[in-house]
């Protein structure tokens, strides 16, 4: 009974401790957000005025040719066709039990007919049905395709934007939800750039959920905080941390063991959940230090 009073009130004197401490610094805590987010803007302004573009786009989104081979190729078959057409790239697919390469995927910028020899070359063999199947997508289509999904991904956005308006009825909570799930996309997009991915349909597709997950976690604290007035300010943001961590933890739980796997999942998939797991990270420091950081302000200044 005794160690169980001890420990009760060494939580107790905890919790005390660290609310003092979040009282006294939950402001200063709002610079680490804004700071990544400043610096992601940067990286990307400087991404664009090199690459002329704001992330790297793979053929899906840019227009190329597609050419999947069955069967292994030589270890120095992707080293030797880099040197011809740089822009070029090779995955190989393996299966998920044995591990063996079953089929490799080269995807250029240049049409079939551009590549299709140095390929056999290299091969030492003819690409024909049996062993191959080649798909080409004109970059008219892809850049129709790309706009539309960037169109989508924009309205969406403002429609998140009206709703999170219409919920609340005030400026500074409404901006604030709007600002973490900004921050959010910007991080990702400057996170999947330093790691040099390129981007895909699917991964455009990974934004929109993005959207969706990270305005979950922030309307639940300012619905809290604004609406349970009858419990103190500090419990109710805890109350929504706790609940909100734990949607988050979960949602990570679910798309982290992609790592783990380095075989027999398609690429799209890869990136959507890569995508998803950095969003997430970004989208506990967004909610958890600006928006948490803006809302407590907002309470103590209008004495909710």
């Amino acid at each position: 009974m005794d160690n169980n009073k001890e420990i009760t009130q060494k939580n107790k004197n905890f919790k005390e401790n660290f609310e003092k401490w979040y009282d006294k610094n939950y402001k200063l805590l709002l610079f680490i957000p804004l700071i990544l987010l400043l610096l992601s803007l940067g990286y990307l302004g400087y991404f664009y005025s090199v690459t002329g573009e704001f992330v790297k786009k793979d053929i899906s989104l840019t227009g190329g040719t597609s050419i999947t081979i069955s069967g292994e190729i030589s270890t120095d078959f992707e080293s030797q066709l880099k040197a011809e057409f740089p822009d070029s790239s090779v995955r190989k697919l393996t299966d998920l039990q044995s591990g063996q390469v079953n089929s490799v995927i080269i995807e250029t910028p240049l049409k079939p007919e551009d590549i299709t020899p140095t390929i056999e070359r290299l091969l030492g063999y003819k690409l024909d049905q049996t062993n191959s199947n080649i798909e080409f997508t004109g970059s008219s289509l892809s850049g129709n395709f790309y706009k539309q999904l960037i169109i989508a991904l924009i309205i969406s956005f403002i429609l998140m934007s009206i709703v999170v308006f219409f919920l609340f009825r005030t400026f500074i909570p409404s901006i604030a939800v709007i600002l973490a799930c900004f921050a959010d996309i910007i991080m990702s997009l400057a996170m999947i750039n330093l790691l040099g991915m390129k981007l895909s349909a699917a991964g455009i597709a990974a934004f929109l959920m993005l959207i969706g997950y990270s305005v979950d976690t922030d309307i639940l604290l300012t619905t809290r905080a604004l609406k349970n007035r009858d419990i103190e300010l500090n419990q109710r943001i805890y109350g929504a941390f706790k609940t909100g961590i734990l949607m988050t933890l979960t949602a990570l739980i679910a798309v982290i063991p992609i790592f783990f796997f380095n075989s027999g999942i398609p690429d799209s998939f890869r990136q959507i959940f890569i995508i998803l797991v950095i969003g997430l990270f970004a989208d506990i420091i967004n909610t958890w230090l600006t928006n948490a950081s803006i809302i407590k302000w907002y309470c103590e200044r209008k004495k909710i």
